[in-house]
């Protein structure tokens, strides 16, 4: 996929991988909106990019909140116009120390599946018939190890991203044959803020850097996303950066 002149959509983009996806993409000249829930942050991501002259947006929606995801994909296309390309990369992990399952609220459970499973199943509703129509599109959900491993204490975050995942097959599977597809990324350990969350002890020299990740799923992106099977389950540490 050529990115050049691309609209594309950001979700949890105000650092981490977001940010550096984000990025990424504005470099390889695609028309970039970031969404992140703080505008604050939003702004002081996109910042260093706007002083290069790149095109980027910040837009401040809670990707959970239902009375956001139209609004937030209305004002995105209002300043890049139909979407190319939407990342689900919002996440979160709930409390933190991660609880047993026995020791999990509905609520802090139902609060993860907001976020991580029904807002991208929105967004993912709220842009993909406009694909259909215009005869293309990508949606990208970034995953996670735990969709497919059973990790204790990482259950709720497991199951959304699981759930994720398998949503996103289904979505290929009803739209086989168009030329709308869908892709889950598994980025690995990375060094975010997230991990530190979630993993206090772990050795940052041991983790992946956002930018690195980021620049091995642009070069899928750009160069093997039409050869792979709508649906697929990709690991990011087994891919080549551009």
């Amino acid at each position: 996929m050529k990115l050049t002149g691309k609209a594309v959509l950001v979700t949890g983009a105000s650092r981490g991988l977001g940010r550096a996806l984000m990025e990424h993409f504005a470099r390889r000249g695609a028309k970039v909106v970031g969404v992140a829930r703080h505008t604050a942050d939003m702004e002081e991501a996109v910042e260093p990019l706007r002083a290069e002259g790149l095109p980027v947006h910040a837009l401040a929606y809670d990707v959970g909140d239902k009375e956001s995801i139209y609004r937030m994909v209305g004002v995105a296309t209002s300043l890049v116009g139909p979407l190319d390309v939407l990342v689900n990369n919002a996440s979160v992990l709930g409390p933190t120390p991660l609880p047993l399952l026995l020791d999990t609220a509905c609520e802090d459970l139902h609060r993860v599946l907001e976020v991580n499973l029904v807002g991208p199943f929105r967004l993912t509703k709220a842009v993909v018939g406009n694909m259909l129509v215009r005869g293309g599109g990508l949606v990208l959900n970034i995953s996670s190890d735990a969709a497919v491993a059973a990790y204790p204490r990482w259950g709720a975050y497991s199951v959304s991203k699981s759930a994720l995942e398998h949503l996103g097959r289904i979505w290929a599977a009803e739209l086989e044959g168009t030329d709308v597809r869908f892709l889950s990324v598994d980025p690995g350990e990375m060094d975010t803020r997230m991990h530190a969350a979630a993993m206090p002890e772990a050795d940052c020299a041991t983790l992946a850097r956002p930018e690195d990740v980021a620049a091995r799923i642009i070069a899928l992106v750009e160069h093997r996303v039409e050869s792979l099977p709508s649906g697929s389950h990709v690991v990011a540490q087994r891919l080549e950066a551009a």
